[in-house]
């Protein structure tokens, strides 16, 4: 059974059928469009919704190591991760249906146009028609013709002539409807055949490419169907192991170690204050009160326990890191930003010394092979080091004894080797200005340069305090401008004071 056999009669169900599909295939289309849109505009608001809810605030409070407020960005990472799933999914749903489909319609209605084309016998109808219409109209004017000549032979006042002239009309109309007559009788035959070959032939041939048409749509779109539910399922994986990823912080919470870590990090290791003594008047004797007890008498309020105290926890941001002052933290907490800080320092310190041995070994090559390269085009990168290295066991002198202080270990000088003296040396440094050798008084008080400079002009430090210098000189940076245009700097013979920032280019 097909539309060619069966539905040969039904032109007019078979177009409005087949239109009707193709306008579903164009709806779906549409459809999966807006889908893909919204799914778009879904990872949109869920990426807007990360961005809100992350974590901002000063570096101290985002590496906070508790994992409450962690596992919160961790989720925060994972819906991320999620939106752009999404947006893979939209991207997929565009490119691998809406755009396939929409070419395949566009080949089915100019195929459906082509056969509606092929469905139709209006030539040969007309052609037929007024044949017979013409064989009709001949045939009465030849009954006329004869029935005029008949009149005419019974008549008796009919000449001779006008009975042969009614005659000859009369042959002439019967032979113009037998040359319509057989016209009429050619174009039936003809269009009989052309019907025949029409209704047995051309409309099952067209009907059933119209068959196979309306098949292929609707497999097109049921592979649609399919596709639409694939492409969501093929994301639902990485989805789904965000969903764990999320599942699994959560689980990984731990309450205990996140309340522990708040004593961790702001214990000050003061004890409470001793009970005050009784001072009993009575008989005229006054207690002495212990030093303990003077030296820790209550002066806040209760709740001030309670109260943000910023200042002192946080230090400013626009010292450098050598100058934070960390003296004014409870004791536990000063000893333990000291231990960060004197690690961080050794980890930047061994970068340098291995970049510095790198440098140097390659000077030494250059020195042996000149066609290598040239060993002075490494000098300033290998002065530079020297500085770097310099500078990072100033601090990390600075620091040790910051923590010594603190009871938090002991004293560790570093002094300088001579690979490194000899260094500074050949980039104009007095051997006197050998900042990793430093002497401690007995209260550890220590000053240390913070860079080097060079003097832009001559300056007579004739007032107090001051210092001179003449142009191209090389100095020690020992504090910066805080503000009152001075620095404080070292000369080579070991002359300390104040110069002006405007006088002086930092190196």
């Amino acid at each position: 059974m097909d539309w060619g056999s069966d539905l040969w009669d039904q032109h007019d169900v078979i177009e409005r059928h087949t239109q009707s599909g193709l306008d579903l295939l164009e709806r779906y289309v549409k459809f999966v469009k807006e889908r893909a849109e919204i799914e778009q505009n879904y990872a949109k608001q869920l990426r807007n919704l990360c961005k809100k809810y992350s974590r901002r605030g000063i570096k101290e409070d985002q590496d906070t190591k508790v994992t409450n407020q962690q596992a919160f960005q961790d989720v925060l990472n994972q819906l991320n991760d999620s939106a752009a799933q999404r947006e893979h999914l939209s991207e997929s749903m565009t490119l691998s249906i809406c755009v396939d489909l929409s070419r395949n319609l566009q080949e089915l209605r100019q195929e459906r146009k082509n056969l509606e084309c092929l469905t139709d016998l209006c030539a040969s109808v007309l052609v037929y028609i007024q044949s017979k219409k013409r064989f009709e109209k001949e045939w009465r004017e030849a009954e006329k013709a004869n029935q005029q000549t008949e009149r005419v032979q019974q008549d008796t006042n009919a000449t001779k002539a006008d009975v042969e002239k009614a005659k000859q009309h009369a042959h002439l109309r019967v032979h113009l409807a037998d040359e319509c007559k057989n016209e009429y009788a050619s174009q039936l035959q003809k269009y009989n055949k052309e019907q025949n070959n029409f209704y047995h032939s051309e409309i099952p041939s067209v009907y059933k490419k119209l068959q196979e048409m309306e098949e292929r749509r609707i497999r097109l779109l049921a592979d649609g169907y399919v596709q639409f539910s694939e492409t969501e399922k093929n994301v639902l994986p990485n989805i789904n192991k965000c969903l764990d990823a999320i599942s699994s912080t959560g689980r990984n919470i731990n309450e205990k170690q996140d309340t522990m870590a708040l004593v961790e990090q702001y214990k000050s290791g003061a004890v409470p204050p001793a009970e005050v003594e009784f001072e009993d008047y009575s008989q005229t004797v006054r207690a002495a009160t212990s030093d303990n007890t003077a030296t820790h008498l209550p002066k806040v309020r209760i709740k001030q326990l309670f109260l943000k105290k910023n200042k002192v926890t946080s230090p400013d941001k626009n010292l450098p890191s050598s100058l934070e002052d960390l003296s004014r933290l409870p004791l536990d907490q000063r000893r333990r930003r000291l231990q960060e800080k004197i690690d961080d320092i050794q980890k930047e310190l061994q970068r340098e010394t291995e970049q510095s041995e790198a440098l140097m070994r390659m000077k030494g090559v250059y020195e042996q092979n000149s066609q290598l390269g040239d060993p002075s085009s490494l000098q300033p990168q290998i002065t530079q080091t020297a500085h770097n290295i310099a500078r990072l066991r100033g601090e990390l002198n600075k620091y040790q004894v910051q923590l010594t202080e603190a009871g938090g270990g002991t004293l560790q000088h570093t002094p300088a080797s001579s690979e490194y003296i000899s260094v500074l040396s050949e980039s104009s440094v007095s051997p006197s200005e050998n900042i990793y050798e430093c002497e401690f008084d007995e209260d550890f008080d220590l000053d240390v340069p913070i860079g080097q400079c060079t003097a832009l002009y001559d300056f007579d430090g004739s007032s107090e305090g001051a210092v001179s210098m003449h142009v191209g000189e090389q100095l020690s940076l020992m504090q910066e401008d805080q503000g009152d245009g001075w620095v404080r700097v070292q000369r080579a013979n070991g002359d300390v004071g104040y110069v002006p920032a405007s006088y002086i280019q930092i190196i």
